[in-house]
């Protein structure tokens, strides 16, 4: 583990804890179960993904890690637009996500059975299941627009959400290294032949990348403890109980911290 990164994931695990502590222990909201729901497995999902890059320090790097930043700016785009919408928004965001689960499962079915390994019934079965639809009547609407705004594009909802910049400085960045922009492999992956009689050509490149940027690793930290308090702040979790379930974040003797800058962003 590098220095100065020994606490990062055990302060991120203590933050996804708060969080599911805070909403266990708040009052209900018994009419707004699919926000709820969205909100909240937006939020445990990013930690999840964080909590698991962390215990892998090869991963810290903009080459192998870029995914886990492009996802955070993504949830925290999600977040905020949605929080702009008519409240069926939520719920039209988790009738996009089945209707993906249910064209999954078809695409699925179509492999030939010697392409089939154990398990692999019940693979489909699960995304049967996650579709929410009907083993009779087929109901499920699958909508293969790109996103479950009707289409619009996470740019475009971060241009509403007042989040442009955001997605312009750290959303494209890594999207470029995830999608192999060729800038991007060509930093990474390739290196000049040293054999002047080739033109100074690029070859693949056998280094590689050390990982164990703490600074990054530090930023996805900040970044999740964002999304906690802003997902607690959209569904109005009971203050008092936010302030009891983070209230070691601020104590004195407070050791674990990322960085003083980990601090709640808008």
């Amino acid at each position: 583990m590098p220095a100065g990164g020994e606490n990062l994931r055990g302060f991120t695990m203590d933050v996804m804890s708060s969080f599911v502590e805070a909403l266990e222990t708040a009052p209900a909201h018994l009419y707004e179960n699919e926000r709820q729901e969205v909100i909240s497995g937006l939020v445990s999902r990013a930690g999840r993904d964080v909590i698991a890059v962390l215990g892998a320090p090869d991963l810290w790097c903009m080459e192998h890690g870029a995914h886990i930043g492009r996802m955070l700016v993504e949830t925290k785009i999600y977040l905020h637009w949605m929080a702009r919408q008519d409240p069926a928004i939520y719920r039209q965001f988790q009738e996009y996500g089945a209707g993906k689960a249910k064209l999954y499962a078809r695409i699925s079915d179509e492999l030939p059975d010697d392409a089939r390994t154990e398990g692999f019934r019940e693979s489909i079965d699960e995304l049967q299941r996650l579709s929410r639809n009907h083993d009779v009547l087929d109901h499920r609407t699958v909508d293969t627009r790109d996103t479950f705004a009707e289409g619009k594009s996470i740019r475009a909802m971060a241009d509403e959400a007042g989040l442009l910049d955001f997605y312009r400085q750290a959303y494209s960045l890594a999207s470029g290294v995830a999608h192999s922009e060729w800038w991007s492999v060509e930093t990474h992956a390739m290196e000049p032949c040293l054999n002047v009689l080739h033109g100074m050509h690029l070859i693949p490149s056998l280094s590689l990348n050390p990982g164990g940027n703490v600074e990054l690793a530090t930023s996805w930290v900040e970044q999740f403890y964002s999304l906690v308090r802003t997902g607690l702040g959209i569904l109005g979790t009971d203050e008092d109980t936010v302030m009891a379930a983070f209230a070691w974040v601020n104590a004195d003797d407070d050791s674990s911290a990322p960085s003083d800058g980990a601090g709640p962003a808008s």
